[in-house]
């Protein structure tokens, strides 16, 4: 591998970010090979832009991209993919929980002849046990639930080669689940453990409502799991109700029944509906997907771009 960028998505970094760009281009003034940064300001409401816009300014080896709005950081990281012309690109978030001075490992292994060199969390630290709870209980129910293995305890920091990028680059879904693209395109991939920092400044743009969105984003995108789920649901319910009517029927026939019943007949109104309504709202999480994929809008716009 002769060339190296590094992209950076940032949504309201400012706080961090000159640490962040001083540690990593101090590990890359050590590495013995040509490297470059790619900023991708997605659409950031601080000072982001102009600090990333001065350090490519006064530095060449740092480009910049300015998304028109927020998009989201799928989008943002698909943005500074379609730019990476590199035989070696790594995706690393500026918040410094994944450490910059891990880059040269990462390297280390894509030369073992590796296309995809993923960082696994050994610890997360500054993270509440209930957050840790979760996104460990989610990437289990991934590794069960999907068709392609999703790594467990693995975010988005990583390296990738040149042929990697260039088949993730062919994938133009408007839903996107980066971790599961990433798994989905293949090639040989190994695993590095770190152990993950708190984050160094800042406030974390991932809240729970959004980490369930994504959640929900993985699981739709990459397993058909949800939709089965709501057949067993209606085919149970179905049965259920089927032996429930036979009982109903022989216990008439041989003892009568008195005018009673209200609260078994409520549950069983109940149960129904809401097994119907959660098919349905399965089925349309798939609908809607499919709705805006069929209308085919761009992934992003960029306002500026800096060479």
């Amino acid at each position: 591998m002769q060339s190296l960028i590094v992209v950076v998505p940032a949504y309201n970094e400012a706080d961090v970010l000159p640490a962040f760009h001083g540690r990593l281009m101090a590990v890359l003034d050590a590495m013995p090979i040509a490297s470059r940064v790619l900023y991708v300001d997605d659409g950031s409401a601080d000072n982001t832009w102009s600090l990333i816009d001065s350090l490519s300014t006064a530095d060449e080896r740092v480009g910049a991209i300015r998304l028109s709005r927020n998009f989201g950081k799928e989008a943002a990281m698909t943005a500074g993919l379609d730019r990476a012309d590199a035989d070696a690109v790594v995706v690393i978030d500026a918040d410094l929980q994944d450490p910059p001075e891990l880059i040269p490992d990462l390297l280390a292994r894509a030369r073992e002849g590796f296309d995809v060199v993923y960082a696994t969390r050994a610890a997360r630290d500054g993270e509440t046990a209930f957050k840790r709870f979760t996104s460990a209980a989610f990437y289990r129910v991934m590794e069960r639930l999907s068709d392609t293995p999703v790594p467990r305890d693995t975010g988005d920091f990583r390296l990738m080669s040149r042929r990697a990028v260039k088949a993730l680059g062919a994938l133009r879904e408007r839903q996107r689940f980066m971790k599961g693209l990433f798994a989905w395109v293949g090639y040989r991939q190994t695993s590095l453990v770190y152990h993950r920092d708190p984050r160094l400044a800042g406030k974390t743009k991932w809240n729970y409502w959004r980490l369930l969105n994504l959640a929900i984003e993985g699981l739709t995108s990459f397993s058909t799991a949800p939709l089965r789920l709501a057949t067993w649901l209606g085919l149970s319910a179905a049965l259920f109700s089927f032996v429930y009517a036979m009982w109903i029927l022989i216990k008439v026939l041989f003892w009568g029944d008195p005018v009673r019943g209200y609260p078994t007949l409520m549950i069983v109104i109940l149960f129904l509906g809401g097994a119907q309504l959660l098919a349905l709202g399965v089925i349309g999480e798939y609908v809607g997907r499919t709705y805006a994929e069929s209308k085919q809008r761009p992934l992003y716009y960029v306002d500026e771009e800096r060479p």
